[in-house]
């Protein structure tokens, strides 16, 4: 069986305050096999981009990873001083941020910016970089990529950023990509472009990605697995397709309830009643149970942890024989 490219365990990330800690990610376990999509999905303030930072090592200070384990392969990278997580950066774990003009310095050029990168990690020359840059502009789908190769940020559009931005994440030959909300400030009629664009691409290099989201059309389209995430913990991993057709957890029933579905005549879509609790105040027991339509006693005094419902599905829910407390 193959091994998992990353395997995170008991993932736990604070913020210590005056006020107290708070923990933005609590006790998240999970695995991306080479080759695999997995959606991250959850409300804002879920803990999808701060999973994300931790497993590429860019927490701001004063907020640290408390607990837990993050694996590459064979390497544990969640305890590396940071001058060895640089050369992980880039070289095996690309990143794709949400909006492109965070990644792109706007005083160089694209090919700078390029080369930089791919000599940084990649024993190759000035000149077999700079065709290598040009090749994944041109792969991304950068019109005359030999030319606009000489271009700076802000000459290209949003679209085209993304796309520049991706070439970035990929061009030192990651394993693994972690696209954080990469369409999300992009139009729709582009947002399917640079999805496929990505999966095309890391499917070519090899690549694993971990997509954060909170769009579930772009999960359904893109992912091969989804992890649903609540209030920093994990409600629900499973099969794209099992997950969005017959979910388990009620967080996770209630967003793919709020989805409209061609053909389906509804006077209303479901919703969600109350929000997402703040760190400071997540409730005892599962951290869903003021929202959940099915809560029972168990549920406010009892926290489940993430257990096995059935083969290659878990869930964090009392509902389901064989969950266990965290």
């Amino acid at each position: 069986m193959t091994e998992p490219l990353l395997s995170v365990r008991n993932l736990a990330v604070e913020f210590p305050t005056r006020h107290g800690i708070l923990t933005a990610v609590q006790d998240i376990s999970f695995d991306i096999m080479p080759g695999e999509v997995l959606g991250m999905v959850g409300e804002s303030g879920a803990g999808k981009s701060m999973t994300g930072a931790a497993i590429i090592g860019l927490i701001e200070p004063p907020g640290r990873i408390a607990r837990g384990e993050i694996w590459l392969r064979d390497q544990r990278i969640d305890n590396l001083p940071p001058e060895k997580m640089r050369k992980i950066r880039g070289r095996h774990i690309g990143m794709i941020f949400q909006d492109p003009l965070t990644s792109l310095n706007p005083l160089y050029r694209i090919s700078d910016q390029l080369i930089e990168t791919i000599r940084t990690h990649l024993p190759v020359s000035r000149d077999e970089a700079r065709k290598r840059a040009v090749k994944l502009l041109d792969d991304v789908g950068i019109p005359d990529a030999s030319r606009r190769i000489d271009d700076y940020p802000h000459q290209f559009s949003g679209g085209m950023r993304q796309r520049v931005v991706i070439a970035l994440a990929l061009c030192a030959g990651p394993e693994l990509v972690i696209a954080d909300e990469p369409t999300t400030a992009l139009d729709v009629s582009v947002q399917a472009q640079i999805i496929e664009v990505m999966k095309e691409l890391c499917a070519e290099h090899g690549a694993a990605i971990m997509l954060v989201t909170h769009d579930m059309g772009v999960i359904a389209e893109a992912a091969d697995r989804v992890a649903v995430m609540y209030a920093g913990r994990l409600a629900e991993i499973g099969p794209v397709r099992d997950v969005i057709k017959d979910a388990r957890h009620p967080y996770s029933q209630g967003l793919m309830g709020a989805i409209p579905r061609l053909g389906e005549s509804l006077e209303r879509l479901v919703h969600i009643p109350g929000s997402m609790p703040r760190l400071n105040a997540v409730p005892p027991g599962c951290p869903f149970n003021p929202r959940c339509p099915k809560v029972f006693d168990k549920c406010r005094t009892h926290r489940p942890a993430t257990s096995e419902i059935e083969p290659g599905r878990r869930a964090a829910c009392w509902l389901y024989p064989g969950v266990t407390e965290a």
